[in-house]
């Protein structure tokens, strides 16, 4: 008999119940942990089924979209729910879709949400509880949310973590100040964490700081400063936008980013989840030259949380293309007291978790692997021959670009469409955070060709493949497998639901 075959087993086994794959894709990374893994087998990648715009404005663009879209939400109904953008103006709605047809179930849920101030533009903030309720921002640091959001009524209301109270009292300046600035997470009890931002004074006299907030089921609010976060770095100004938090495996410890401001230097941080006492917090420096990396608010990286515990967390460099503008993946154990083998990409980027029995020619003891984009950007030194990547986070190789150990590639793969010159170079991967379906040894990553391909670990190869577009180049965005197995994959600013 195989024992490590058995102890595989068993740890995937224990990976399923850790990470909670029987809830449905509920929140960008499809669990509080941001692992990827899909609780369904996803259909053959056969055909569009259906397609809806995610962008009122730029759908069927041909110029770069700097834009990041939300993910899209699957209820264990079927029901999907897509954030849009409704107009220049960074107006937004909610629509409920059949996950069958993409029909509208009702009307779209409207919300006055401002976006943070930024560059690119960032998410719409949303998430699905473990109670099936939506949670969707509003205007002032607000959360409004929507009960039995699969059925056409339902309870609903809004909520803000100073009091709902404070914010009807001065809500013109709550409106102009304080803005949500991440995506939201939701823990097995229905509780939510998010992101905001101070902009200006504080309302009320609440003496906000930008910083974490937590509203339990109930609707009672709590938060803590970025600064506090930090250790008490006076020069942290934020949470880093667009920074999903995460949730430990026991779901007891928060992790999250905080910055001196965007392409500033930062610290990974972690708090008590029910309390938001700050826990630990560690410098993300680059590993090339030991100096500060750097958190840009243009990208969406967010921690993941292994199955042991671990946490990876991307950056940037230290400053612009000493690495080809690849960044880093670092690797942390879950007290942040350690620091281990980094992957060699980790701009923009979260990594999703795969077990090791799912790669067949893996030979190493790594119980699971971390799949990443693996670009190597051609106007920026690197060659153009963008990839991803399965890597090993505890064995280590030489990276060839910067000299810097880092982990070990297992499998990789090479685009598929010339992007020359030079010659070699293809368009590049433009996925944050990849599916992962465990149960056909696969993955699911969109492409900047406008195709979207089926990744197959035993093969290393693209055993199937949709065009969804001709191609655009855009900020990157999510994949997601729905309760029947749909595939759903977001292309010129158009959500694609693709299956047999």
């Amino acid at each position: 008999m195989n024992f490590r075959c058995l102890c595989l087993s068993a740890v995937f086994l224990r990976l399923l119940s850790a990470q909670a794959l029987s809830v449905p894709w509920s929140s960008y990374g499809h669990d509080p942990q941001h692992t990827g893994i899909s609780a369904t087998a996803s259909q053959s990648l056969n055909r569009i089924k259906w397609q809806t715009p995610v962008d009122q404005v730029l759908q069927g663009s041909t110029g770069q979209l700097l834009i990041h879209y939300g993910s899209p939400m699957v209820t264990a109904a079927n029901s999907v729910i897509v954030p849009v953008r409704t107009s220049s103006n960074n107006t937004f709605q909610v629509e409920v879709r059949n996950g069958s047809n993409g029909a509208l179930k009702y009307s779209p849920l409207t919300t006055d949400y401002s976006s943070p101030p930024h560059n690119w533009i960032p998410p719409f903030p949303a998430v699905v509880s473990a109670r099936n309720r939506l949670y969707y921002a509003g205007a002032g640091g607000t959360v409004y949310y929507r009960d039995t959001p699969d059925s056409a009524t339902g309870a609903s209301g809004q909520i803000a973590f100073y009091g709902l109270s404070n914010y009807t009292a001065n809500q013109a300046a709550f409106n102009a100040d304080v803005m949500i600035s991440t995506p939201i997470t939701s823990d097995r009890y229905g509780d939510i964490f998010f992101g905001f931002v101070v902009t200006g004074g504080n309302p009320g006299a609440l003496n906000l700081q930008s910083g974490i907030a937590r509203i339990d089921a109930t609707g009672h609010g709590s938060w803590v400063s970025a600064v506090a976060a930090s250790g008490g770095d006076s020069n942290i100004v934020e949470v880093s936008t667009n920074c999903t938090p995460a949730l430990s495996t026991d779901q007891f410890t928060l992790y999250f980013a905080v910055s001196r401001g965007s392409f500033q230097a930062g610290y990974l941080t972690s708090v008590d989840s029910r309390s938001l006492a700050p826990i630990a917090h560690v410098a993300l420096l680059d590993p090339e030259f030991g100096n500060s990396a750097t958190l840009p608010d243009d990208g969406s990286a967010s921690p993941m949380v292994g199955p042991d515990g671990d946490v990876y967390y991307g950056v940037f460099e230290q400053a612009c293309c000493t690495n080809h503008d690849r960044g880093w993946m670092l690797h942390f154990d879950k007290t942040l007291a350690q620091k281990k083998i980094p992957g060699a990409f980790g701009w923009d980027d979260t990594a999703s978790v795969v077990t090791s029995k799912l790669v067949p020619s893996y030979q190493g003891t790594s119980a699971y692997l971390i799949l990443t984009k693996y670009n190597n950007y051609k106007d920026t030194g690197g060659n153009g021959q963008n990839r991803v990547a399965i890597l090993d986070p505890n064995a280590s190789e030489v990276d060839p670009i910067t000299g810097a150990t880092v982990m070990k590639e297992v499998i990789t793969i090479l685009g598929v469409t010339a992007d020359g010159p030079p010659t070699g170079a293809v368009r590049e991967w433009c996925i944050n955070s990849a599916a992962i379906d465990p149960f056909t040894k696969s993955a699911i990553i969109n492409s900047e060709d406008g195709v979207v391909y089926r990744w197959d670990f035993t093969t290393n190869s693209f055993t199937q493949q949709v065009t969804l577009t001709a191609g655009v180049a855009e900020a990157y965005t999510p994949t997601v497998i729905g309760v029947d197995g749909t595939s759903y994959a977001i292309n010129d600013a158009v959500l694609f639901a693709v299956g047999q």
